[in-house]
């Protein structure tokens, strides 16, 4: 997933980790994209945010829901920028949040460098919706995209148990796998 951490310019075991999970919370039809990078952001973070908390990422995917086109928002990034929010952002009216924008503008540079755009409907045009194709493009940016957020948050918070996790996201129910 070509992830680095900052420090050392490797790729970290938790953000490869993160990834990983992300991208079978999304294979798996249990959450969708923007949903699975904010559920594995949270558990990195130490769960600062209930899981039912997930539900502000629901309406994210297939670039905000514009099925079967796609609107024009990746919604593995919005999750992404979700996740980096939940952070570095700000948490009452007027605190500072000198990271956040920073940080977010970050994850959307690397995007569109990475894949040629961050618009959903751009990034799927060739492929029939809902095909093994579009499936397997959308699991790989939600991967991407939750390993590059976990190497941009600090290791200061311990990471759950990541069965405990997924276990949890099961209970969410059955997800249509789409983008």
């Amino acid at each position: 997933m070509g992830d680095v951490t900052p420090e050392c310019g490797c790729r970290s075991p938790r953000a490869i980790e993160a990834g990983r999970q992300a991208a079978e919370l999304y294979r798996s039809g249990r959450l969708l994209c923007s949903e699975a990078v904010l559920w594995v952001a949270n558990e990195i973070l130490g769960y600062p945010l209930p899981a039912e908390a997930v539900r502000v990422a629901s309406g994210f995917p297939v670039g905000m829901g514009a099925i079967p086109s796609g609107g024009c928002s990746c919604g593995a990034l919005s999750g992404g920028i979700m996740a980096l929010g939940l952070k570095y952002g700000r948490s009452e009216p007027g605190a500072e949040a000198p990271e956040v924008l920073e940080k977010a503008r970050e994850l959307h540079d690397w995007f569109k460098t990475s894949h040629g755009s961050t618009c959903c409907r751009v990034l799927i045009r060739r492929l029939t919706f809902g095909s093994p194709e579009h499936i397997d493009q959308c699991v790989r940016f939600t991967g991407e995209v939750a390993e590059r957020v976990a190497a941009m948050l600090p290791d200061d918070h311990p990471a759950a148990d990541h069965q405990t996790a997924a276990g949890e996201a099961a209970s969410h129910g059955p997800r249509a796998a789409v983008g």
